[in-house]
């Protein structure tokens, strides 16, 4: 189990030497615990979360549905801050399952990935 942890933060490193977000194109980054989903907006330069979601606050399961749930409540929330687009972060994990499904929630949202 560890190891599968230490390869997870060893991907997320090389992709976080490439990306970056700002306050007008925020990082938008996923973080998956075994019972919850929880999605945020990074201002790097500040080092300011700008905006988050879970599925404890849309009150969903943690499955695709829900997933797509949470990624058009961030989208919304983004909106609202006049943001209309941003870098997708997958910290470290596959694309494909729960974060595809925030992805593609943000992306019906109407925020550019």
């Amino acid at each position: 189990m560890i190891d599968k942890i230490k390869r997870r933060i060893r991907r997320k490193k090389g992709i976080r030497k490439k990306i970056s977000g700002n306050s007008a194109k925020p990082r938008i980054t996923v973080f998956k615990s075994n019972r919850h989903l929880y999605v945020q907006a990074v201002d790097d330069i500040t080092g300011n979360t700008l905006c988050a979601c879970s599925d404890l606050r849309t009150g969903v399961k943690r499955n695709k549905e829900g997933a797509s749930q949470v990624g058009l409540e961030i989208a919304k929330d983004l909106q609202k801050k006049k943001i209309a687009e941003g870098v997708f972060d997958r910290n470290g994990y596959i694309y494909h399952g729960l974060v595809q499904a925030v992805a593609d929630g943000i992306r019906k949202g109407g925020i550019k990935l």
